[in-house]
């Protein structure tokens, strides 16, 4: 069983910064794209960034140039480096294994509160 355990969120003022951390229990992180997605209240969940096994990465209009996925395979770990933080990116963060469309491959976590105040 997969687990994926989030962490780094935090109470933070705009224009601030965090770093968020995933770790993923068992053998599968080194083979699988990893993302990081929010839901704010009242608001589907989103993809935000994403990154290959090779380093390739992605990220949704709303945070390109402020977000940075990034990967450690020896710790099984990822990381979302969040700066120029605005209140509109207040939500709870996720990570998990995109496989198309709003699927994913394992069972959410409890997710990492992010809350930026104005």
């Amino acid at each position: 069983q997969v687990q994926l355990v989030e962490s780094g969120g935090g109470l933070v003022q705009a224009g601030g910064s965090l770093r968020l951390s995933c770790v993923a229990s068992g053998s599968i992180f080194s083979i699988k794209t990893m993302g990081w997605y929010r839901q704010a209240p009242g608001k589907p969940r989103e993809l935000v960034a994403s990154i290959t096994t090779s380093g390739t990465t992605n990220y949704a209009n709303s945070v390109k140039g402020r977000f940075t996925i990034s990967r450690d395979n020896a710790k099984s770990t990822a990381y979302l480096q969040m700066n120029s933080l605005k209140p509109e990116d207040t939500a709870v963060y996720y990570c998990n294994v995109p496989v198309g469309g709003r699927l994913v491959a394992y069972s959410w976590g409890q997710g990492t509160q992010v809350t930026v105040s104005s």
